[in-house]
């Protein structure tokens, strides 16, 4: 294991956080699912390339893309959780991928030696960093001169009901929280589209471009099953757990959640909920 600076962050994703994410992979891979599709066709990933995923998770997008790089290829997860590194060195074992390896490590500080990566991509993995400017200029050194970055992250509240409906809900119930940076490491940190421009210049990429997507999430489960999941994880578990909430509290918010979740439901009791992303590409300069 390779030093770790963003310890808050390891110690997140290492605890009761990462132990949600690998009980419930199934739950936040079919939720994600679109958002890996449009992040590995924005990334164009050629036979044979070599590929760097930053938070990699429990191993969704290293199995996806290594399948695309194939035998030739090959794809280095990293990421600071351990229990979900554990379940993404299983799920390649399972798929049958030779070609990927798990690393436990922060990106930030990581050293890459002489990986010389033609891609480094990330699903929502790249906001959590205490410092993005050093985190990105390290992963930088990751690319071989003229390499290629894409990844996706949130583009704020307004635009993601599944953050935003939740966290209303927790609200009305508890109240507020005192508010946040919203450029603190976590989901929303790169809502804004021009702090990320900055961030990418300042760590020394070039031919830096972003896009804004629609999307439409689509979580496993009917409305039951997703109403009660929403109101104890993500920012309505977090807001109720902060404001000192207990059982009835939550079971108020899926309450209120079962309701508001209607707008989303199809007529055969599937949830389908519209999104917002940024797809941000770059180049490391030669």
């Amino acid at each position: 294991m390779s030093a770790i600076v963003n310890t808050d962050q390891a110690e997140h994703w290492s605890g009761k956080a990462g132990e949600v994410w690998v009980r419930e992979q199934a739950m936040f891979d079919g939720l994600m699912a679109p958002v890996l599709d449009l992040l590995l066709d924005r990334a164009g990933l050629q036979a044979g390339a070599r590929v760097v995923d930053v938070g990699c998770g429990t191993g969704a997008g290293m199995i996806a893309a290594a399948q695309v790089v194939r035998e030739g290829g090959h794809v280095t997860g990293l990421d600071v959780s351990g229990p979900m590194l554990e379940l993404a060195k299983e799920r390649l074992q399972a798929a049958g991928v030779t070609n990927a390896t798990c690393l436990l490590a922060d990106a930030q500080v990581h050293t890459f030696g002489d990986m010389a990566a033609d891609h480094l991509v990330s699903r929502f993995g790249v906001m959590f960093f205490a410092d993005p400017v050093a985190a990105f200029a390290n992963m930088r050194g990751a690319l071989k001169p003229g390499g290629r970055m894409t990844f996706v992250c949130w583009a704020g509240m307004d635009g993601n009901p599944w953050f935003r409906i939740p966290a209303e809900a927790a609200k009305a119930v508890v109240g507020a929280p005192p508010p946040q940076d919203p450029r603190a490491p976590g989901p929303m940190a790169f809502s804004e589209a021009d702090y990320v421009r900055d961030i990418l210049g300042q760590a020394g990429f070039e031919g830096i471009g972003l896009t804004t997507e629609e999307i439409t999430l689509t979580p496993i489960g009917d409305l039951e099953q997703n109403a009660t999941f929403a109101s104890r994880e993500g920012p309505a578990g977090r807001i109720v757990k902060e404001m000192g909430g207990g059982r009835e509290e939550f079971a108020a918010v899926a309450a209120k959640l079962r309701e508001d979740f209607k707008a989303f439901e199809t007529p055969d009791g599937a949830l389908r909920i519209p999104g917002r992303v940024h797809v941000v590409s770059a180049t490391a300069g030669g």
